[in-house]
């Protein structure tokens, strides 16, 4: 073509533009990731977890740790103080609470019973009413008049306070105590601060607050800065959607990548495959990740977690005359004090037996600093192995167990797995229909006689039986369908019902992997992380009852079970946030930047675009 003809074309189309000839509109597509350099150094790493927030650069060495908790002024006086618990769940004033405890730790004390120690003898029989007798003559001692732990000064009426500062509100001040994440998800409750944009905006105010104080990132910078945001293997995705808006558009982030828990925490640990048990505070979740995937029916997640144990080491304290007599479950530094009990204490080593002689200190504010003897026997090895078996927690009427259910969509996301269910199904139809049209014979004549006529026209019973049946309407197909639909929801909600041990959730975690070479590598590697199992002799505990109840048929398959409960000789607490600071920097990530302009025009679409995993 000449430059004559092309001046001639354009000339055409100016003035079809003029006449009101409009061209045809093509939709908006998402644009390819653009490839560019990033320095790690302006990476940020956020792992929010229910009880801790873990954040850093990704070129730090650890992460900043802060207790996942705001306190919040009240706006009017009068208004009645709030205190998301820190220990106590719904599901424990039940009535069946107490005998269902019983029933369990009646469990834990058989399994105890029926195992020697390494040496081959038996344990030394303790009850609880040896150390009772002890306890209840113990008065504690004055070490100091005057703790040097103070209550938060809020003198300068701050209208939020952040982490340990929040912890140490005076119950006396006009604030309320907040905790935004709860066994895994947005804290949503029907009280004060419940709601989703109240939850949201306390993790804005945290997340700034450690950015600002701990981080030293000034938040007008942060346009600068790009973030890894670390997601649960189950999710909610209304949540992560509304997680990922506040850290684009209301933070100010220029990009965002998500990772799942569990990829993140084998790149954490060196390890391309593994059975992945994460022992959270609130929660434990299990799944099976190989090669960098994480397989979606592997997944599912246990209503309890290192807080439970807590609770149970509480009430077995009370029942051998814990002397700290005025401890309380609802008080919140109470609660903390607990929890350094059970990481001083607990265990899950067999050879360990017999009364032992222990001391603790409780160091609140206003107040002297006392010093307490306290003698525990079994109660130390029953506490963590309530993880095996839940019903020790006492927990009723609540759904214990979760798995990783169909989206319920989303009208942002047109394009969602229900459209693709949707048009795949029309597509199976109308290719079963043409087979069938295919394969049906010619109506009636001689043979070799050819006929116009469509067999459909003729109405022929079978075709249209068949037809009908393909399209679901036939009465019969509809109701084996929904007969079928209504006995797997009901298998489904009896399973979720049932409080499984974390045991048994790891072989019906890896029993849901769909090959048996899968299966084999699972048995091969469990990689346990979160601070949930950090007791002393968990790794053989755990590796021992795999073993027990692995089916025979890989017991000549696998080599060697093993179990991991310190990756690399580093704290399990921070495997996943490593493993997010590793995935960060990899070129594979750069693919995965979900950017501010690209969010803020097609939204939830490009977590389907670019998410590292299936949406």
């Amino acid at each position: 073509m000449t430059q004559t003809d092309r001046d001639a074309e354009n000339g055409r189309d100016r003035e079809k533009e003029q006449r009101g000839v409009k061209r045809p509109i093509v939709p908006a597509t998402v644009p390819e990731p653009a490839q560019e350099q990033i320095q790690a150094n302006f990476l940020v790493v956020i792992h929010p977890g229910s009880r801790t927030l873990r954040m850093g650069r990704a070129t730090d060495t650890l992460p900043v740790s802060v207790p996942h908790v705001i306190a919040r002024r009240h706006r009017q006086l009068g208004q009645p103080r709030r205190e998301d618990p820190s220990l106590l769940r719904p599901g424990l004033s039940s009535a069946d609470s107490s005998e269902q405890r019983q029933s369990g730790l009646k469990m834990i004390d058989q399994v105890i019973w029926s195992r020697k120690m390494s040496n081959g003898v038996r344990r030394t029989p303790v009850s609880a009413e040896q150390a009772r007798l002890y306890n209840r003559q113990i008065r504690p001692a004055v070490l100091e008049p005057n703790c040097k732990v103070s209550w938060t000064n809020t003198a300068h009426q701050a209208q939020y306070l952040v982490g340990e500062e929040a912890l140490y509100v005076n119950p006396s001040d006009c604030y309320s105590l907040h905790w935004p994440v709860c066994r895994g998800h947005l804290n949503l409750h029907s009280g004060p601060g419940g709601s989703l944009t109240s939850v949201l905006i306390d993790l804005e105010n945290i997340w700034a607050h450690t950015l600002q104080k701990l981080l030293e990132i000034p938040l007008k910078d942060l346009k600068y800065y790009r973030c890894i945001l670390l997601i649960p293997d189950i999710y909610n995705r209304q949540h992560v959607k509304e997680l990922v808006n506040m850290l684009l558009v209301k933070m100010g982030f220029s990009a965002v990548v998500l990772h799942q828990e569990s990829v993140c925490a084998t790149f954490g640990s060196g390890l391309s495959s593994a059975c992945v048990v994460d022992v959270g505070d609130q929660k434990t979740s299990v799944c099976c990740v190989e090669d960098g995937v994480s397989h979606r029916s592997s997944r599912l997640c246990l209503a309890y977690g290192g807080s439970d144990v807590t609770r149970c080491f509480f009430w077995l304290m009370q029942r051998a005359g814990f002397p700290y007599r005025e401890c309380q479950l609802s008080n919140k530094l109470d609660c903390v004090l607990l929890h350094q009990l059970k990481e001083s204490f607990c265990h899950l080593d067999q050879d360990i037996s017999g009364l032992q002689d222990h001391e603790f200190r409780t160091r609140f504010p206003d107040s002297p600093v006392l010093l307490y003897q306290l003698r525990l026997g079994d109660e130390k090895l029953q506490a963590p192995m309530a993880l095996f078996y839940p019903a020790a927690f006492g927990i009723v009427g609540q759904k214990m167990t979760s798995l990783l259910h169909r989206s319920q969509g989303d009208s942002e996301d047109p394009h969602d797995e229900h459209f693709l269910l949707t048009t795949q199904s029309k597509q199976d139809q109308s290719s079963r229909a043409t087979a069938e049209r295919r394969s049906f014979p010619k109506p009636g004549g001689l043979e070799g006689e050819s006929s116009m006529s469509d067999p459909l026209e003729k109405g022929t019973p079978d075709l249209e039986l068949s037809h009908a049946q393909a399209e679901g309407l036939v009465p019969g197909a509809e109701a084996e369908e929904a007969s079928a639909l209504l006995s797997r929801s009901t298998a489904i909600s009896q399973f979720e019902g049932k409080a499984l041990g974390m045991d048994k959730a790891i072989l019906h975690s890896i029993d849901s992997c769909g090959s048996d070479e899968t299966k084999r590598k699972m048995y091969s590697c469990v990689l346990v992380v979160g601070g949930g199992l950090m007791f002393p002799g968990a790794q053989e505990f755990l590796q021992q009852r795999i073993l027990n109840k692995m089916p025979p048929s890989f017991r000549c398959l696998v080599e060697n079970v093993e179990v991991i409960t310190r990756p690399k000789d580093t704290d399990a607490r921070v495997t996943a946030w490593k493993g997010g600071s590793v995935l960060a920097c990899l070129d594979t990530t750069q693919e995965l930047w979900i950017h501010q302009r690209e969010w803020q025009r097609f939204g939830v679409r490009m977590l389907r675009e670019r998410a590292a995993f299936v949406w």
